[in-house]
């Protein structure tokens, strides 16, 4: 860390999963700007190769599917050989959508969501704090959403599992802030990615509808989450654990 600047995130390693592309990749960028090492985790190797192209020396990647979690363990030794030191920063980001109507939804099709979003962000999780407490540090972060916060049609499995992400954030914290390790989550609205324009096309009224409520007047860039996931796994964000940060220009609080 550099003292003289506690946004930096020198000699820290980040573990993002979903690195590859969308906000997943916007946070790796950032995080790399600001001096950390990352380890981007994904089911493509194509992208995840892409990736590390653009981010640089600084990045490397372990390609794995994180649902398999008798694979966990042997994903965070690759992970920690590929940056050549431990990981401090996990990043709880990758997720699938289900545009569906709640009627519609099969059990199967919900389970589907919740597996990837709720408990491979918990094997994850369970398998780095122990190496985080023992060292005295860490940052856990998660990418939750404004569907958690507001009624959104056809997103009832993906809006439960980001719902879910309160509850971990919170008991985390209580259990793991007194031993130095910090757990916060992020709330985007709605960002430029993949995942947002499978989830618009072919329905305008719906975008007109996101757009009505976002008080900037805007969707948001990948970037405008990666600045904030800095901010709340550096120094600067020091005292700050068990929040989930709004980053959505206005949108939860528009008329």
């Amino acid at each position: 860390m550099d003292s003289e600047n506690p946004f930096r995130l020198e000699n820290e390693t980040a573990l993002i999963t979903g690195g590859g592309t969308g906000i997943g990749f916007g946070i790796a960028r950032c995080m790399v700007k600001a001096g950390a090492h990352v380890v981007l985790v994904g089911r493509r190797e194509a992208e995840l190769t892409k990736a590390c192209a653009e981010l640089g020396s600084s990045a490397s990647f372990v390609a794995q599917d994180i649902t398999h979690f008798d694979e966990i363990s042997t994903l965070v030794r690759r992970a920690e050989m590929s940056a050549g030191r431990p990981v401090s920063i996990l990043v709880n980001n990758a997720g699938v959508h289900l545009k569906k109507f709640a009627a519609d939804t099969t059990a199967e099709e919900f389970q589907t969501v919740f597996t990837t979003h709720v408990l491979a962000a918990h094997v994850l999780t369970r398998t780095l704090v122990p190496g985080m407490v023992a060292r005295g540090r860490g940052s856990v972060l998660f990418t939750s959403s404004m569907a958690a916060f507001m009624g959104v049609p056809q997103v009832m499995a993906y809006a439960a599992a980001k719902s879910a992400y309160f509850g971990m954030v919170s008991t985390l914290s209580a259990e793991l802030s007194a031993k130095g390790v910090r757990v916060n989550a992020i709330a985007p609205g709605w960002i430029f990615s993949e995942m947002t324009r499978k989830a618009l096309d072919g329905d305008p009224a719906r975008k007109a509808k996101i757009m009505s409520r976002i008080q900037m007047g805007r969707m948001g860039n990948p970037e405008d989450i990666g600045w904030a996931a800095v901010y709340l796994c550096s120094t600067a964000a020091n005292y700050v654990t068990g929040v989930t940060l709004p980053v959505d220009g206005g949108a939860s609080v528009g008329f």
